[in-house]
């Protein structure tokens, strides 16, 4: 499985380790943003992890990932330029 893949050999595998930890911490970092009312802080914290998640879908071809990520996506810009 993907995800299980921690190190592996190829530079395609160490990227997709970077970056679905990188866009991990950023999203946690996003959520902490919110609990301490850092707005908008948090909504480009939010925009960084998910555009990082949908990332990682393209590099593992995942559909789903892919999919989920380009809708919060889309949610956020429309909530963002709607307020």
């Amino acid at each position: 499985m993907p995800s299980d893949v921690a190190l592996g050999n190829g530079p395609r595998e160490r990227l997709v380790f970077a970056v679905k930890w990188a866009a991990s911490a950023i999203q946690i970092m996003g959520y902490t943003a919110t609990a301490f009312g850092w707005t908008p802080w948090n909504l480009y914290l939010f925009l960084v992890g998910v555009l990082g998640w949908f990332a990682v879908g393209a590099l593992w071809n995942d559909k789903a990932l892919m999919l989920v990520h380009i809708v919060a996506l889309g949610a956020m810009i429309a909530g963002m330029t709607s307020s």
